[in-house]
């Protein structure tokens, strides 16, 4: 489980493809603290760590994790929000994160808001899945690449958050801008509502 306050970002050194799983091996700065079989989030994603090699350390991804998030568009050089998961003992700065996206979105529209930036994404809207809580409610939580943010202006499809500078720094929306997707995990607390909802009216 993860909060979604990320830690840092590490850059992508290495990609190997092994039939349907892709092996990605990163470097960041702690991962000398690592160890294998611990779980990481990467622009979202709770991934195992499989090996170390001094401050570079690799996870796999199988087929369900590339087909829905965008590890799978990863290329060397690239940055990735890392996050390791919470202690138990400590602060939920963010809000609770699983680490299991959901779905990719695209961002169609980047404003200025003078010191701060505000991003919209669109994702593919099913009647279906909203009924089962895959979606986003104004001043709710939703996870982007691995950062908890706070929802501006939701509509069926779209959605705003506005990134502070820090968080535009030290993350990797200083990378993003139109037409970059980007990985969704909708707030689990909605998805039990929708479903305890579903149930009662059966």
């Amino acid at each position: 489980m993860f909060s979604g306050i990320i830690e840092s970002m590490a850059k992508v050194t290495a990609i190997v493809h092994d039939k349907d799983n892709v092996h990605l091996t990163l470097s960041c700065p702690f991962a000398h603290e690592l160890k294998i079989d611990q779980s990481v989030s990467h622009n979202g994603v709770c991934l195992t760590v499989v090996s170390m090699q001094g401050d570079s350390y690799t996870v796999t991804a199988m087929k369900e994790t590339l087909d829905r998030s965008n590890l799978g568009l990863l290329k060397v050089g690239d940055k990735v929000n890392v996050e390791r998961s919470m202690p138990m003992n400590g602060r939920l700065d963010g809000h609770i994160v699983q680490g299991h996206v959901d779905m990719t979105a695209r961002c169609v529209d980047v404003q200025d808001a003078n010191g701060s930036t505000y991003f919209t994404f669109r994702y593919d809207y099913d009647k279906e899945m909203a009924r089962r809580g895959y979606f986003t409610v104004d001043k709710g939580s939703v996870t982007v690449n691995g950062v908890s943010l706070t929802v501006c202006q939701p509509t069926e499809n779209t959605f705003q958050v506005a990134i502070i500078p820090y968080t535009f720094e030290h993350t990797n929306f200083c990378d993003i801008q139109l037409g970059t997707v980007v990985n969704l995990e909708f707030d689990i607390l909605g998805k039990y509502i929708a479903r305890l909802n579903s149930l009662v009216q059966q």
